[in-house]
């Protein structure tokens, strides 16, 4: 900065509007035209299950499906997909009740920490949109874009394994851990129902 002027010295992008539709709903935003999608949806849809791990597309934390395909979002620009839809991992379940792949890695342990666990969910929920019956080898190969430092992956493959089984009918799907509930909070928080020390 020289005196009270300021030179930018590499030039913004302008901004513009973005439109899709992600997870079922018609979303604009306000976003730099060369906004990478991975940016566009946390920072302006608010879908922060989509992780940022690499930025290079190499650990697939950021995977989301765009019009059912599996695409990394960290290596596609939003204007690309303007129009489209777009799947996250928090469009997965139905409302307060898990997918059953999302049940699925639940209970079989294919989340240890979980960073990594929304990119897996979405390139196994792409698999088996096409393939109800996967070998060990197709999950092996479907998944082989996504890095999990914790579980070693047998985990990952055995949930997956599971999911295809209720897809298809062979498996009864878990029973809802709980009913849905519109608002946890109807009375409001400043109600003196709520619990003591309870978050305002």
């Amino acid at each position: 900065m020289v005196g009270k002027e300021h030179v930018t010295m590499i030039p913004s992008s302008p901004k513009t509007i973005w439109s899709a539709t992600v997870n079922g709903h018609d979303v604009q935003a306000i976003a730099p035209s060369n906004a990478i999608l991975l940016d566009v949806l946390r920072d302006e849809v608010g879908m922060l299950g989509v992780k940022r791990g690499c930025d290079l597309g190499t650990c697939g934390c950021c995977a989301v499906l765009i019009d059912g395909e599996p695409r990394l979002s960290c290596l596609c620009l939003a204007g690309q997909v303007e129009g489209q839809a777009i799947t996250t991992v928090e469009g997965l379940a139905d409302g307060a009740h898990l997918a059953p792949i999302q049940t699925c890695f639940a209970t079989h342990g294919g989340s240890q920490c979980g960073f990594c666990t929304p990119g897996f969910l979405m390139s196994a929920e792409a698999l088996l949109n096409e393939n109800e019956n996967p070998t060990r080898d197709e999950i092996a190969c479907a998944i082989e874009g996504n890095l999990c430092r914790c579980t070693g992956y047998q985990q990952i493959v055995d949930s997956i394994e599971a999911a295809a089984e209720i897809k298809r009918g062979d498996a009864p799907a878990s029973s809802p851990a709980s009913d849905p509930h519109p608002n946890p909070h109807p009375e409001g928080p400043d109600e003196p129902s709520m619990p003591p020390g309870h978050a305002r």
